[in-house]
C-alpha cells in the first residue's frame, strides 16, 4: 500500500521537529543528564515510536503495522550494538561527559542521513531489479558469520580506517574544552578532539548501514515503512545510551542474537527472491516453489531471540566481567582527563576503584585468562600513579 505525499511530509515533519526538540532543549544545554532524565525521555521516545505504529494501523492496515513493528525491533537491536562502538570511540578518546551528548546526537543524525540514503537506493534497486534480493540475502548472511565469530574476535574495535585518516589530516588540541568545537590556542583557532570524535562516529555509521538497510528490507519493501521504523529507532539512541550505558558490555550474547536474526532474514530475502526468480540460470528463469515466511513469524522470532539473548547476557558471569573491565577502562580514563573538576576527578577514582574489587572478585570464580590484559593493567597503573601524586 502506497503512502501519499501529505503522509510523508508529515512523518519527515514530525521526525524533524523531535530532532530539533532534542537539540534545542537537551543537548544546547551543556549537562550531564541524570539516570531519572534518561529513563524518562527513553520512554517518551519508545512511547512515540509505539503510539506511530498504532496509527499505522489505524490509518492504513494491522499489516503494515506488523510490518513496521518488526522493523523497529530489529533496527532498535541493531542500533544498541551501533551504541557498543559508539562506547568503545568515547571512551578511547577519553570525552567528557558533559560532551558526550552532543557526539551522540551528531552520531545519531548522521545514521540517519546516511540510512535514507541507502533506504533510497535500496528501493530503487529492488524496483528494477527483482534479484537484488538474492544480494541482500548472501550479505546478511555473511554479516551474520561474522557477528557469530569466536568471542576472542568480537571485540569492537576504534582504531578503524575513518579514525586514522582523520588522525592524519586533521590537527586538533590536546585538551577538550567541555563540548565546544573550537578552542584558542596561542591565538590561533583550532579544532578539539570532538570533531575527531565525531568524524569516526559518522563513519563507522556508514558501516552500521550496510547491514541495517538490508535486514529492514527483508522485513518490508514499503520504503515508507523502512524510513519511519529507521527513523523512530534511532531518535531515542542518545537517551538510551546514558540510561544502559553502564549495562552495555552486559549484553555479552547480543551479538550472537544479532547474527540468528540477521542471518534469520537473509533466508527469507533468499526464499522471497526464489519465489519471484526471474534469472535464467535458477530454475530455466521460472519462480521456485518455496516455503514463505510471514511477517507475524518474522516478528516473533525477532522478539524471542532478542529477549533470550537479554536474559541470557544478563545473568552471565561473563557480562559481569566485562562490564566491570569496562567500567575500569572508562573510569580510569575520565580520571586521568578532568583534573579541571575535583569532584568528578574524585568520583571517576572511586568508581574506578569499585570496578577493580569487581573484576578481583570475578576473575577468581573464572578458569578463563584474566581479562586485565596489559593495556588496561597499564592504563590503571596511570590512573592509581596520577592519585599518589596528588595526594
Amino acid at each position: 500500500m502506497g503512502v501519499s505525499g501529505l503522509g510523508w511530509a508529515i512523518t519527515i515533519i514530525l521526525i524533524a521537529c523531535l530532532m530539533l526538540f532534542d537539540y534545542a532543549f537537551q543537548v544546547r544545554k551543556t549537562h550531564v543528564p541524570t539516570l531519572r532524565e534518561a529513563a524518562i525521555w527513553s520512554t517518551t521516545y519508545i512511547g512515540i515510536a509505539v503510539l506511530f505504529g498504532v496509527g499505522v494501523a489505524v490509518v492504513f492496515s494491522p499489516h503494515m503495522a506488523v510490518e513496521y513493528f518488526a522493523g523497529y525491533l530489529s533496527n532498535e537491536a541493531l542500533s544498541v550494538d551501533n551504541l557498543f562502538v559508539f562506547l568503545v570511540i568515547i571512551s578511547s578518546f577519553g570525552v567528557p561527559r558533559v560532551a558526550q551528548q552532543k557526539v551522540l546526537l551528531f552520531g545519531i543524525a548522521f545514521a540517519l542521513i546516511a540510512r535514507t540514503v541507502f533506504i533510497i537506493l535500496g528501493g530503487a534497486l529492488i524496483n528494477n531489479f527483482n534479484s537484488v534480493f538474492y544480494l541482500f540475502g548472501v550479505g546478511l548472511l555473511v554479516m551474520a558469520g561474522k557477528l557469530a565469530k569466536p568471542a576472542e574476535t568480537e571485540d569492537h574495535n576504534a582504531d578503524n580506517m575513518v579514525i586514522r585518516l582523520a588522525n592524519r589530516f586533521l590537527h586538533t588540541s590536546t585538551e577538550y574544552n567541555g563540548d565546544a568545537l573550537f578552542v584558542v590556542e596561542d591565538g590561533r583557532r583550532v579544532m578539539t578532539p570532538l570533531l575527531l570524535v565525531m568524524i569516526a562516529v559518522g563513519g563507522t555509521d556508514l558501516l552500521f548501514a550496510f547491514d541495517s538497510v538490508p535486514a529492514m528490507f527483508g522485513l518490508t519493501q514499503n520504503i515508507y515503512l523502512v524510513f519511519a521504523a529507521t527513523a523512530f529507532s534511532l531518535l531515542g539512541l542518545r537517551q538510551l545510551y546514558f540510561l544502559i550505558d553502564n549495562l552495555l558490555d552486559r549484553l555479552v550474547y547480543l551479538t550472537y542474537g544479532l547474527a540468528v536474526i540477521l542471518g534469520f532474514i537473509g533466508v527469507k530475502l533468499i526464499l522471497e527472491a526464489l519465489h519471484g526468480n526471474n534469472l535464467p540460470f535458477i530454475n530455466h528463469g521460472r519462480p521456485v516453489p518455496v516455503v514463505e515466511l510471514s511477517i507475524t513469524v518474522s516478528l516473533l522470532v525477532i522478539v524471542a531471540v532478542l529477549l533470550i539473548t537479554t536474559l541470557v547476557s544478563l545473568f552471565s558471569p561473563r557480562g559481569r566481567r566485562q562490564n566491570a573491565v569496562t567500567r575500569a577502562r572508562r573510569h580510569a580514563l575520565e580520571y586521568l582527563t578532568s583534573a579541571q573538576d575535583p569532584v568528578q576527578q574524585a568520583k571517576a577514582y572511586a568508581e574506578l576503584l569499585q570496578a577493580e574489587r569487581e573484576i578481583s572478585a570475578l576473575s577468581t570464580k573464572s578458569s578463563k585468562k584474566n581479562t586485565q590484559d596489559e593495556e588496561l593493567a597499564t592504563l590503571l597503573q596511570r590512573a592509581h600513579e596520577a592519585h599518589r601524586q596528588a595526594d
